[in-house]
């Protein structure tokens, strides 16, 4: 009885170190990785831009897309930024928006510029 209580808790635990191991090997890819980036500009633009997530981390998340488009949201300097991460196979993995203040910012659109930039 022993043996058999003992056999399948190790079990359990072999089965639960296999899949913390699967775990490791995928990157864990969200939209804060983008969002973790853009905050460390000092200025915003308003507009849209696109790139390949290993160009910006790393080959661990080659293939990945990333696309976000920035707007002010008050005259203020009050910018959003909404982005989107797309799989190598192109399906929409994760999405997020997220609000920075960045007073050095050029006027956008809600400043009296005349066009996003």
């Amino acid at each position: 009885m022993a043996f058999c209580t003992a056999t399948f808790a190790i079990l359990a635990l072999v089965s639960q170190s296999l899949d913390e191991a699967r775990r490791l090997q995928r990157p864990i890819v969200d939209t804060s990785m983008v969002a973790s980036v853009l905050s460390l500009t000092n200025k915003l633009t308003e507009g849209t831009e696109s790139g390949d997530l290993g160009d910006m981390l790393g080959d661990s998340y080659k293939g990945y897309t990333y696309t976000y488009q920035i707007q002010e949201v008050q005259t203020n300097r009050l910018f959003e930024a909404d982005v989107v991460l797309q799989n190598p196979n192109n399906a929409i993995i994760s999405k997020g928006s997220y609000l920075f203040y960045r007073p050095l910012s050029p006027a956008g659109s809600l400043d009296g510029a005349t066009v996003a930039r």
